[in-house]
């Protein structure tokens, strides 16, 4: 049975992209398996690029807190605080 992964971190900006990286060592390792094509192990880190129509949909930025999980066997991003629609 796959083990259930729950982490918190800050969407970050690199070249123009928005990406996750989610350190392998704290729990990432269990994320790769339910991200096929969305990812890719890079050094230490699972890296999942954030589309900017998923950003839009989700309403993140850089620097904005998200929350990453397994919960059902599929990869799941949400915002740890919603941004306010205008």
């Amino acid at each position: 049975m796959e083990e259930k992964v729950s982490l918190e971190g800050q969407v970050l900006k690199v070249a123009g992209e928005l990406m996750l990286l989610i350190p392998l060592d704290c729990g990432g390792a269990q994320l790769v398996e339910c991200a096929p094509g969305i990812s890719e192990v890079q050094g230490e880190f699972l890296k999942i690029a954030v589309p900017e129509w998923l950003a839009g949909m989700l309403r993140i930025e850089e620097g904005d807190l998200v929350c990453v999980h397994n919960a059902d066997g599929k990869f799941h991003i949400q915002t740890s605080i919603p941004r306010p629609v205008n």
